[in-house]
């Protein structure tokens, strides 16, 4: 054993000479291969193993890690005397095995020595509890908004004048109160925080003759006491407030605000969005948009589920992309323009930063000399926030992807009636458009244009639904190979073309045959299913698919990224555990039910 390897980490580097030397004479190099179990419950720890090269995981207590070269594990079963943890190897690993009879003199003999392998065992459970608390919090996100504390209703009515509010809430120790008021002749229901009196004070009518409606905020935002914590969270997020009232019908239950919910649940994701508001320039924006995926981590390993997550992140993206257009747009540009996201961004399904799949449609007769220099810089911050460009340049950078309202109305009509394949597929992307920014109408007026263009020509439609034997499903044998790992070489399995696009795609044909405009793949699957135009078990089946399917894959990319590998839609099936096989060949036996659907449905044989 090399001084080098063992000698120069924690904790053998507070060995003395003759430690070193008693240790390197009976440590012990062994390989792997992948897939190989190093460590496994309940096996009699004879040996702390430090790994020389390659990766490993280990699952303990319902913790997973992926351990990397120059770290060590076993010590805590050593210390324990009992072993808990399963330790698998997931490419060709070299490991030391240091045996237990020198290790345990050692630490007798050398009090550092001592104190840094009880130091390093202790910070391994201070991080699995944080892991616990993470997960406790997830679970509270899930706890209904009726059961979370509600600041009981407190009204004025909207002509006292604003000092007199002032004082009553002073007196009543609140920050906000209902204000009760009549507008045109129809009652009405706003409120007034603290907050407002930035406004009341530049207003040029004394505070003591100035109605209280004069200030307050009437479009305020409601709830159902029934709503998950998440989307009490969720709407705070998407409508940038800090207190929603929750309603039972037209009865005011309370006001849930972002102080109570915070105080409820801790999460990352809020912190976030706090961080995109305030930035003020491009580099504190990035600052906040890397942090996007150490979110990510930590709700996936605190257990949230997969459609929750997703809708978190669409969230957070969607307001990053709104934030650095108005970064760099002036806003008169902002203002005649709306800023489009397409494809699993613009379904709300985008987990772990992929493709920049965006647009920006112009307000007819509006143009600006630096249009091209700030869809440049536009799409450059995003390559340094983490977004990779889009291969296949749907990007605002692009021309085509960059037009008036007038202009992108004839593309569209070109795309449908056109000859290029190409044109087909750059229709089917717009349609799952999203506004982020600027004057959504113009979104609008672009879809409904295209719709109805589209839902009267079945041959377009059934050109598109053609798309779905782009990718050949696997050979009958392939199957036998999958639940029994009968493999010669590593064989791997593409999430993304074999599994989710066939019911993405799929449920976004239907959609457009049907006139239905939600966005979401599981919306508009569920729409499809209320109507009985897809028979509503085989809609459970396919949501329940997309779910399994994205969750894999975001295990998947989360376990790339710990090796180090490329991000990629592509799982090793060695990798996939006895449940996710079946589970993978179930979600395969459904993908081909609904295919054929299709093909009958649009005589694709």
């Amino acid at each position: 054993m090399s001084d080098e390897f063992l000698f120069e980490t924690a904790p053998f580097n507070t060995l003395t000479a003759p430690q070193k030397t008693l240790l390197r004479e009976v440590a012990q190099i062994a390989s792997y291969p992948s897939g190989a179990a190093l460590l496994f419950p309940d096996s009699l720890p004879e040996q702390v193993w430090v790994i020389a090269s390659g990766h490993a995981q280990i699952n303990e207590d319902g913790h997973v890690h992926i351990l990397g070269a120059h770290e060590a594990f076993g010590w805590r079963a050593l210390l324990t005397g009992r072993n808990h943890a399963t330790v698998t190897a997931l490419d060709e690993v070299q490991a030391w095995q240091l045996p237990k009879a020198t290790l345990m003199a050692l630490l007798g003999d050398n009090p550092a020595f001592s104190a840094k392998v009880f130091a390093e065992v202790a910070q391994q459970l201070v991080d699995d509890e944080e892991i616990d608390h993470n997960r406790e919090m997830m679970s509270l996100m899930l706890v209904r908004v009726k059961d979370a504390y509600l600041q009981k209703p407190f009204y004025v009515d909207g002509q006292l004048d604003l000092v007199s509010v002032c004082r009553i809430l002073a007196e009543q120790k609140l920050t906000n109160a209902l204000v009760r008021d009549v507008h045109e002749g129809v009652e009405r229901i706003g409120m007034f925080t603290t907050t407002d009196l930035r406004d009341a004070i530049l207003n040029p009518i004394a505070p003591g003759a100035l109605p209280v409606r004069a200030v307050a905020r009437f479009d305020l935002i409601s709830l159902s006491p029934e709503a998950e914590l998440f989307d009490a969270l969720l709407t705070m997020l998407r409508h940038r407030v800090h207190r929603l009232l929750v309603k039972d019908g037209h009865t005011i239950l309370g006001i849930l605000s972002q102080l109570d919910l915070m105080s409820f649940m801790s999460n990352h994701s809020h912190l976030i969005t706090l961080e995109v508001e305030q930035a003020s320039t491009v580099e504190d924006l990035r600052g906040a948009a890397l942090q996007v995926d150490d979110s990510i981590k930590m709700l996936q390993r605190g257990g949230m589920r997969i459609e929750i997550i997703s809708k978190l992140v669409s969230e957070l993206n969607g307001q990053i992309f709104a934030k650095l257009w108005s970064l760099l747009a002036p806003p008169e540009l902002v203002q005649n323009s709306c800023l489009l996201v397409m494809g699993s961004e613009g379904r709300g399904e985008q987990i772990l930063k992929t493709d920049q799949d965006n647009a920006l449609l112009l307000r007819n007769g509006y143009t600006h000399p630096d249009l091209a220099g700030i869809t440049r810089q536009f799409s450059a911050a995003l390559l340094t926030f983490g977004y990779p460009p889009c291969p296949g340049n749907i990007m605002v950078t692009n021309p085509l992807w960059c037009q008036s309202l007038a202009t992108f109305r004839e593309t569209v009509a070109h795309w449908l009636y056109g000859a290029e394949p190409e044109g087909k597929m750059n229709l089917a992307i717009f349609l799952d458009a999203r506004a982020v920014s600027g004057d959504a109408t113009l979104l609008a007026n672009a879809r409904k244009h295209a719709l109805k263009l589209a839902i009267g020509s079945n041959t377009f439609v059934g050109q598109m639904a053609s798309a779905i034997n782009q990718f050949s499903e696997p050979p009958s044998g392939w199957w036998n190979r999958l639940t029994h790992l009968q493999f010669k070489e590593p064989e791997t399995f593409d999430l993304k073309k074999i599994g989710t696009f066939p019911i993405v795609h799929g449920a976004r044909v239907l959609a457009l045959d049907h006139g239905i405009e939600a966005l979401g793949t599981v919306e508009r699957l569920q729409a499809m299913a209320n109507e009985f135009l897809v028979a509503p078990a085989l809609v459970r089946d396919l949501i329940e698919t997309l779910h399994m399917l994205m969750a894999l894959k975001l295990r998947n990319n989360l376990r790339q990224i710990s090796l180090g590998q490329p991000v990629s839609n592509l799982v090793e099936l060695s990798s996939l555990g006895t449940l996710d096989r079946d589970m993978l060949q179930d979600a395969l036996n459904i993908i081909k039910m609904f295919k054929q659907h299709l093909r009958l449905r649009y005589r694709l044989e």
